[in-house]
């Protein structure tokens, strides 16, 4: 095989990105999966490219949605009693992480990645032939709830300082949108500047397919082989030994299954979440993604069908599934919005790799000269993979990079 600068290990979309910016900038590189491009956990999210995103998620502070959740009664989160004692540390921290000064900082650490999500999407989508995806008509969030705009406050603050176009809605500017949405609900929030794409594993392949023919290596192998080979880093491939001197780990969640063996251990929690596709011919018409906030659903039309997305369930990466969520709010999308009957006969599965900050780790690995990490994208591996991508190449190559990277060091856990 010819000389590889970089093994990238993880074709899902934030490792096929990392390939595709990295070839870009005349770098040799093997990009190594197990299974499919992009079939994992990049497959099932909700074709969401979130670069109006401001706030991070955050624990619930109101004792009535704790007590929902407690007692399986919620829709928007779900968890295995199990898994609990395990959770717990992650859980704690995260609540540390959503204190409204915590959150803010985080805001404002992860802003220049988000700003930048689009206009680089847009660039390696032009390139590679992929624009016909992308719907550039932005996302809604519909609030059902009277006190939920007054709660935004901060939010909405935020995004006029970060020059973030938003606009609050009643039912009949919802409606005006998306006019087969039934006002069952108080409110809504337009996001104008986010967008969608129709297919998301089809961009993962054109960007998988762009890299290759910028003389990038798509090969099968097992990230778990990953070992010391002299003073470069070598990969077990269905073609033979793979070496370079960099390795970059975008694995996300199985991150932690290789990380272990180099002595790296991170606080990476796991967000599973689901989803279904519904026949769009039967279903009524919907033109942008629509969530449900207070049930934690999400709405948006594919080429597969209108495909329904859960929120999140705490319970181990690889537990037999359990998408009790569809149960507890399809009466509440049925009333809000008419779907046709399924389009599949099972349910998808994946698990949202999620540090307790909801910041990624995207730069060198503690203690291990060559190695670098970009893990942990949690609900935003599409939006933040090309963007990630460009920090690591600017990191790699000694240029300045384009944000202080500091703020997504693995060391902020050690």
């Amino acid at each position: 095989m010819a000389r590889t600068d970089v093994i990238v290990l993880g074709a899902g979309i934030v490792g096929t990105s990392i390939a595709l910016q990295l070839a870009k900038r005349n770098m040799s590189v093997a990009l190594i999966e197990r299974a499919g491009t992009g079939e994992q956990t990049s497959y099932g999210n909700s074709g969401v490219i979130e670069g109006s995103t401001i706030m991070p998620p955050a624990f619930p502070n109101d004792i009535g949605a704790l007590l929902r959740v407690a007692f399986k009664q919620a829709s928007d989160a779900n968890y295995h009693l199990s898994f609990l004692p395990w959770a717990a540390p992650w859980l704690l921290a995260f609540r540390a992480a959503s204190a409204p000064k915590a959150i803010e900082e985080t805001a404002r650490i992860n802003r220049p990645l988000f700003a930048r999500a689009i206009p680089e999407h847009e660039e390696l989508m032009l390139e590679s032939g992929a624009t016909k995806l992308l719907r550039r008509n932005g996302w809604i969030k519909l609030y059902r709830s009277d006190a939920a705009i007054p709660a935004m406050a901060k939010e909405l603050e935020l995004a006029r300082e970060f020059g973030v176009p938003v606009e609050v809605l009643d039912a009949d500017g919802v409606r005006k949108l998306e006019p087969s949405i039934n006002p069952t609900f108080k409110a809504g929030v337009y996001w104008p500047a986010a967008v969608s794409l129709s297919d998301p594993l089809a961009l993962t392949k054109a960007y998988a397919a762009r890299f290759v023919t910028l003389g990038g290596f798509a090969l099968k192998g097992d990230a778990l082989s990953l070992h010391r080979s002299g003073s470069n880093w070598r990969v077990e491939t269905d073609e033979g030994p793979v070496d370079a001197p960099e390795v970059i780990v975008a694995l996300g969640p199985w991150a932690p299954d290789l990380l272990k063996n180099f002595n790296i251990r991170l606080p990476m929690g796991f967000k599973r979440g689901y989803h279904r596709h519904f026949k769009t011919e039967d279903s009524a018409p919907l033109s942008r993604p629509v969530v449900d906030v207070q049930y934690g659903y999400l709405i948006t039309p594919m080429r597969q069908g209108i495909r329904v997305t859960t929120g999140a369930e705490f319970a181990a990466r690889d537990a037999a599934p359990t998408p009790e969520q569809f149960d507890r709010f399809m009466p509440k999308l049925k009333e809000l919005y008419r779907i046709g009957p399924r389009a599949d006969e099972q349910t998808w599965l994946g698990a949202r790799p999620c540090f307790p900050d909801s910041r990624a780790v995207i730069g060198r690995a503690p203690g291990q000269k060559g190695m670098w990490l970009a893990i942990g994208h949690a609900h935003w591996g599409l939006t933040l993979g090309p963007v990630t991508g460009r920090l690591l190449g600017e990191m790699m190559s000694g240029e300045t990079p384009f944000l202080d990277p500091k703020g997504f060091a693995a060391e902020r856990f050690l």
